[in-house]
This record gives C-alpha cells, sequence and structure tokens, in this order.
C-alpha cells in the first residue's frame, strides 16, 4: 500500500484566497522562489493536521470530515495581522496571522484526535510528498514534528504566503472558511492537490 503525506486544512473564502495570493505575488518580485500560490495546485490554506496516511483510507477520512465538520463548525475567522517566521531551513517565511478562537482551536484538536488513527509520522520520505523535484528535508521535518511542534497548545493557525518578508495589515481581514479539505501535501509544506473536501455552509 502507498503512502502519501497529507495536510487537513481550511479553504478560505475566494476573496481571502485573492487576497493571499496577491500577497505572494509581490514576495516573488522580491525573491523569485518555490511558493507560488493559486486556486488550482498550490492552494492557500489554514493547517489543522498533517501527517502521513495509506491511500486506501481516504474514503474513510473523508467520512470522518464530514462528521467533524458538522460537529465543530470553524465560525467566523480573521487575519489580524503578519507574521514573520523562520522555518526549520532557516528561511524567513511571510504568513497571515489567523485569530485563534475557540471554535477554531476545537475544531483543531477535534481533526487531531479523530484522524489520530489514520496518520503515522515515525517514517516520513520524499516519496510521499507530491513534487516534481525532491522534497526539502525541512518539509519532511514539519511533517514529521507536527504533533510534538505545531499541535493543540502549539497550533498557530495561518496562511503561508511564501518566502520573504512583507509590511502589515492596515486592518483585521474577516473571511469564511469554505471547505474542510484533505490535501495531499507538496515541498514547502504546500497543498497541491484535494484528495476529499467538506462545504462548510456560510453559518459555520
Amino acid at each position: 500500500m502507498a503512502k502519501i503525506a497529507v495536510d487537513i486544512v481550511l479553504l478560505p473564502s475566494e476573496e481571502m484566497m485573492d487576497k493571499a495570493i496577491e500577497a505572494n505575488r509581490e514576495l516573488l518580485k522580491q525573491c523569485t522562489d518555490k511558493i507560488t500560490l493559486n486556486k488550482k495546485d498550490c492552494l492557500p490554506h489554514i493547517s489543522l493536521a498533517m501527517g502521513c496516511i495509506e491511500e486506501t483510507d481516504i474514503a474513510n477520512i473523508e467520512k470522518t470530515l464530514r462528521a467533524v465538520a458538522r460537529n465543530h463548525p470553524p465560525g467566523p475567522l480573521s487575519v489580524v495581522g503578519i507574521r514573520i517566521e523562520t522555518n526549520a531551513a532557516r528561511r524567513k517565511v511571510s504568513v497571515f496571522e489567523v485569530s485563534k478562537t475557540e471554535p477554531l482551536q476545537s475544531l483543531h484538536e477535534a481533526v487531531m484526535r479523530e484522524l489520530a488513527p489514520y496518520f503515522s509520522y515515525y517514517y516520513v520520505t520524499a516519496d510521499m510528498v507530491l513534487s516534481e523535484r525532491v522534497a526539502d528535508k525541512s518539509t519532511l521535518r514539519w511533517i514529521r514534528d507536527y504533533p510534538q511542534k505545531s499541535s493543540f497548545e502549539n497550533f498557530f493557525p495561518h496562511i503561508t504566503v511564501g518566502y520573504g518578508q512583507i509590511t502589515g495589515l492596515p486592518s483585521p481581514i474577516k473571511f469564511r472558511a469554505a471547505q474542510l479539505a484533505l490535501c495531499h501535501l507538496g515541498n514547502h509544506c504546500t497543498c497541491r492537490k484535494v484528495l476529499a473536501s467538506v462545504e462548510l455552509s456560510i453559518q459555520s
């Protein structure tokens, strides 16, 4: 059975995707690099959980996500600023920081709990990542270390914009999540392919 690296994500509204893509285009003027956001195969997203799964489990994971979405709607979301992170390869990455509301934290924790039986982390290899080139070691480390470094109390909701540094936002941006999705991870922890998704109601 083939294992693949995946990301459980919230896909934001079209308007929020457009803002992230626009900011990414500005970063690409500074330093052309491997993250070129678009709505086809490099989707702006909020990561909720990462890990490696068996491809044969996709259908069961989709059923689980439907139940999680029904019981833990994310509610209204907002980008409250820009943060400059340093990744495992010691490169600066600009992200839209998303307010960590109680509903969003609850959704993240539910995803981690309910998908724990499907996720593995011990052995993460480059062939599990959807990429034209060999995945960076920093990408593999991020996936492997997700439970210890990025989940539960360490959960930091954000939308990665790209490599480099951009200036802050003039004011918070309110938006909604359109879908809860299972995506095949690409290099630099991008969302390259939607494998399953659940539409979220406008009231969620």
